[in-house]
């Protein structure tokens, strides 16, 4: 089979489609075919050799968490599940910068890491949302619920999961700000919840929110880390929440706890997903609730663009340069 590797840390251009042999499934895995890979800033982060990546990275490394597809074969000892059916994973284990392996054409994974897909659900849909829903998820319902009386800022609002967390803030009532980096992308964010969009690049983001929050957010829900997560503590109302659940400018810097109190005694989340669908039952069970908002109309999947698997650099450098909204996906 083919798939991306990456022989050292670097840009787009270290993603190298090569042949790779690929075992028969160990007891207790199934063999996928893969139809269709998310892609992730991990993925990114990864490939660049950024912080996610430790002394202990040993290369070739192939990228990718996330991925949908068909069962092609069943270890020993698989049961409830058939050759044939439609399944999904997101993350197999450890961390995002560990157990990686999506991008490729097959990948042998645990069956306990799957998730049945419905048929309404299409297999690019599911790459694009599981991921990205699931984080959403985390923290709508166990960091911070909005109602009708609050409003959030989030940031990078046109992003996938940002637009997925604009859209879930609506649909419970409450006013979302979102920042974006251009008029396409405010166009963007506002069909997919967001009541005001900041354009960040022209304005500055906490002057611009405190016009339109005066007494300050409710919450702030972050994925871009470095550039707006320790500003972001000056457009929070006492007793707020800040949410930290992604890196794309990098981590966030060190700061003193003691600024928490300085600023309105405000409450400090860092969520990961894992922890909150870490079994099979919770894991199935979150993704049917992504599912049926799906469904419902109260959340829009939406792809910007598909690349080939082994145009994965392409996708990357598109990411990257900033040129994308919702979320991209890599097909075989």
């Amino acid at each position: 089979m083919k798939a991306i590797h990456i022989y050292r840390n670097g840009g787009p251009d270290v993603l190298e489609w090569v042949d790779v042999e690929l075992p028969p499934p160990g007891p207790g895995e199934v063999r996928i075919r893969h139809t269709a890979i998310g892609l992730n800033f991990s993925d990114i982060n990864v490939r660049s050799g950024g912080f996610y990546v430790t002394d202990a990275t040993k290369f070739p490394v192939t990228l990718g968490n996330e991925a949908a597809g068909v069962i092609e074969s069943l270890g020993a000892g698989v049961t409830g599940f058939r050759l044939g059916e439609r399944v999904a994973y997101v993350g197999t284990g450890g961390l995002f910068f560990e157990n990686t392996g999506a991008y490729a054409q097959q990948r042998n994974v645990a069956a306990d890491c799957l998730v049945r897909l419905p048929d309404d659900i299409g297999d690019q849909q599911a790459a694009a949302l599981l991921l990205k829903g699931l984080t959403a998820a985390v923290i709508v319902n166990r960091c911070f619920r909005p109602g009708p009386t609050d409003t959030v800022l989030i940031h990078a609002a046109a992003s996938g999961v940002g637009s997925l967390l604009a859209q879930w803030c609506h649909a419970l009532g409450a006013t979302v700000i979102g920042t974006v980096g251009s008029a396409a992308k405010a166009e963007f964010a506002h069909a997919h919840g967001c009541t005001h969009t900041i354009l960040y690049r022209q304005d500055d983001f906490v002057t611009a929110t405190r016009k339109l929050a005066p007494g300050g957010v409710a919450a702030v829900f972050d994925g871009v880390g470095q550039d707006t997560f320790v500003r972001s503590f000056d457009v929070v109302r006492a007793f707020g929440a800040l949410v930290n659940y992604g890196n794309a400018s990098g981590p966030v810097p060190p700061f003193p706890l003691i600024l928490l109190a300085q600023k309105g005694c405000l409450v400090l989340h860092r969520p990961g997903f894992g922890w909150y669908a870490n079994t099979v039952e919770t894991r199935q069970q979150a993704c049917d609730e992504l599912f049926e908002m799906v469904r419902d109309g109260r959340l829009q999947v939406e792809i910007c663009a598909t690349y080939a698997l082994e145009d994965a650099a392409e996708a990357h450098r598109a990411v990257e340069a900033g040129r994308t909204t919702g979320s991209v996906v890599l097909t075989t």
